[in-house]
Order: C-alpha cells, then sequence, then structure tokens
C-alpha cells in the first residue's frame, strides 16, 4: 500500500518560516497548484506581501502569525486552522536560524537560541500536527533539515547539530508514524541562494535559486521517497564524504572549505559553510 499523499482536497498545508526562502517559495509553488497553504512566521508585514503575490494563484494563503519557539503561538495557529479553516492534511516545518559558532569565542546564546527555533520550535509545531492528524487519521509531515547534519562543518556546531537531530528524530518516529497512516518525510538541501547564505565569502558549490527547492520538494512530497535531497550529485558527495575515516573527514573539509588557512584573528566575520533555508 503507497503512503498518503496529500492533494489539495485533503485539506490545508502548513508551513512554518514562510516569510523568505524555502517556505516563502514553497508556499507560491503549492499555492500555485490550487493548495491552500496556512503560513506561520513571525513577520506579519512579509506574510501579507506573500498572500497579496500569491491572490492570483489558483489555491491561496492564509495568514497565521506566530513565533515557533513559543508553544502557546502554535496552539492558536492550530486551532485557527482547525476551527477556522478545516483539516490539515499536510505539514511543513521550515523555521531555521543560522548563528555562526567559533570554538575561540564560544557563546550560550548561540546554542541557545539555534535549539529554541531549529529544534524546539519543530517539535512545538510537530506534536500538535501529530494529534490533529491522528484524530483524522491520515497526513503528512515534512521537515526541513539540512546536508550539514550528515557531518560537522567549520561554525555550524550550533546549526549542524540541530540539523542532526532533526534527521534522527523524523528516521526515529517513522516507525510508529507509519502505524498511524501518518507519513513523514525529511528534507535535506544543499546550498540554496537566501538572505543567509548570500554573507558567505566563499565559492558555494551547486548553488540554487530559492525556486529551485520549490520544484524539487513539491514533486517530493508527491513521491513516495522518505528524503527530499537536491542537488543530487552535492548531497551523495556530502554523504560519501561522512563514510571516510575521521583524518581523512576532517583533512579534505578543511581543504575544500580553506579553513585550515584560516587564523583565528581573520575569523571575524559570519562565514557560513552550510546550507542554509
Amino acid at each position: 500500500m503507497q503512503d498518503f499523499v496529500a492533494r489539495p482536497e485533503h485539506g490545508i498545508v502548513w508551513i512554518s518560516g514562510a516569510s523568505s526562502g524555502i517556505g516563502r517559495a514553497l508556499a507560491l509553488k503549492l499555492a500555485g497548484e490550487g493548495y491552500k497553504v496556512a503560513v506561520t512566521a513571525r513577520d506579519h508585514e512579509k506574510l501579507v506581501e506573500l498572500q497579496t503575490e500569491a491572490s492570483p494563484l489558483s489555491g491561496s494563503i492564509i495568514v497565521l502569525d506566530g513565533d515557533v519557539t513559543n508553544a502557546e503561538d502554535m496552539e492558536h495557529v492550530l486551532a485557527s486552522i482547525e476551527y477556522e479553516h478545516g483539516a490539515m492534511a499536510l505539514a511543513i516545518f521550515n523555521a531555521g536560524v543560522y548563528l555562526p559558532v567559533r570554538a575561540e569565542e564560544l557563546r550560550r546564546d548561540d546554542f541557545e537560541r539555534s535549539f529554541a527555533v531549529n529544534l524546539n520550535g519543530v517539535v512545538n509545531c510537530l506534536v500538535l500536527a501529530v494529534r490533529h492528524m491522528k484524530a483524522k487519521g491520515q497526513g503528512q509531515i515534512a521537515i526541513v533539515s539540512s546536508v550539514t547534519g550528515y557531518g560537522g562543518l567549520p561554525t555550524s556546531a550550533a546549526y549542524g547539530a540541530t540539523k542532526a537531530a532533526l534527521i534522527n528524530l523524523a528516521e526515529s518516529l517513522k516507525f510508529d508514524l507509519d502505524k498511524m497512516g501518518i507519513r513523514i518525510q525529511l528534507i535535506n538541501p544543499g546550498f540554496v541562494d537566501t538572505p543567509a547564505t548570500r554573507k558567505n565569502e566563499f565559492p558555494m558549490p551547486s548553488l540554487v535559486s530559492a525556486e529551485e527547492p520549490a520544484h524539487q520538494i513539491s514533486a517530493g512530497l508527491k513521491s513516495q521517497a522518505f528524503e527530499i535531497t537536491f542537488p543530487k550529485r552535492f548531497t551523495l558527495m556530502m554523504k560519501l564524504l561522512r563514510l571516510l575515516p575521521y583524518g581523512l573527514y576532517f583533512r579534505l573539509v578543511n581543504r575544500f572549505t580553506g579553513w585550515d588557512e584560516r587564523s583565528p584573528t581573520k575569523r571575524h566575520r559570519p562565514v557560513m559553510t552550510h546550507p542554509a533555508e
């Protein structure tokens, strides 16, 4: 039997972190395919702009403000979906932040904020989505992680840790969710052109526009794949790299990123050596 695939007639799509980047592009893509999409973020004005841009499309955008780090906010968002807009068929948890971490200037706040948004923010939404879909007997959930979660990279001690946790979380929950009729998928993008990655000071291999992931994710959501990852060649290289012995892994990452040539005094600006949504 094939896993459940959410169609426009099945109900609402909920996307967190939809005010920019992948989340915004995906909301427009799905609205263009006829879905009714509830979008959540802290920036109300950007969500309203998104709603206006989607007005000529066959689907629609519903603005539901909220901070994923606030569990009460997410309770209100889900209540609004359930009681004002209908059943939720698909949830895509995309909200995330990247804060560079360097050992010479470790700050607890960078870790706490990263965990609050990237990991706990997903959990705050996920608990509610599973509860809702369990009552309906079906549903589809997609969690946006990153190929950074495959292995450690310079400056990503906080960001990468959260993304690795999301990969494990999705893999672990799949065993039980399958029995409940709830399909879970994992989205692991490579480098995507977003406001965050534009700060990078190095060439980003296989860089794609925010619109390209929207097409890839939309297609992946309709497939039977557990993992949706792109660009394929780059993400495969990242997976293979992680299979190497640690000594070789660290040498190759240092070489590819040029990190071994950077002295601590030269690391004064944010340097992203990973994808970001």
